[in-house]
Order: structure tokens, then C-alpha cells, then sequence
């Protein structure tokens, strides 16, 4: 006789697998994503680098990276910044919203 068994939810599967399901739905949010039509990609281009050396000269470690997407952001003209990582309030330059804080 065959032993059935019986899973529901995550709970009873493996770390590798849940992991792998959170890498998988993690992409499939990019996707659709990147399929809205109100979606623009930011790039660097000549704007980019006077805006981003001087932002760069002044971060040092990881927060080269967030003076990288400052820079980018104020290059392209975002007008504010979504994030939840209090770093990029660093730059007085940029409005930075966190969206997981209710508005006062």
C-alpha cells in the first residue's frame, strides 16, 4: 500500500523549495512590471554623470549604489523617490517618500 501525504501551504516544504518559489514570484513581479505601458526604464545617459560624480564624491561603501540611483532619478527628473531605506534621505536634492509610512 502507498503512502499518501498530504501538503498545505509553505510550512511542510523544503527551505531550498520555498526559496525557490520566492525567487519565482519575485520575478513574475518584474515581469508584469516591466509589461505595464506606463513603465519607463532609466538609464544613464549624458545627464547621468555630472549628477551622479558629484553625488558619488560624497558616499563611501553601499551607499555608493544609493548615490547611483539618486543620480539617476534626478538626471531623469523623478520627482520623488519610493523607498523604504531612510539612506537616499541623504540626498537633500531628491524627495524621498517611504510608502510603507502613512502620510501625516
Amino acid at each position: 500500500m502507498a503512502l499518501r501525504a498530504r501538503v498545505s501551504g509553505d510550512r511542510h516544504l523544503s527551505e531550498d523549495l520555498r526559496a525557490a518559489n520566492f525567487a519565482r514570484a519575485r520575478l513574475d513581479q518584474v515581469a508584469a512590471w516591466r509589461e505595464s505601458p506606463r513603465l519607463s526604464l532609466l538609464a544613464e545617459g549624458s545627464e547621468y554623470w555630472p549628477v551622479a560624480s558629484e553625488l558619488i564624491r560624497k558616499a563611501t561603501g553601499p551607499r555608493v549604489h544609493d548615490a547611483r540611483v539618486a543620480a539617476l532619478c534626478l538626471a531623469h527628473g523623478v520627482r520623488e523617490l519610493w523607498s523604504a531605506d531612510r539612506d537616499f534621505t541623504r540626498f537633500s536634492s531628491l524627495v524621498v517618500r517611504n510608502p510603507l509610512v502613512p502620510d501625516a
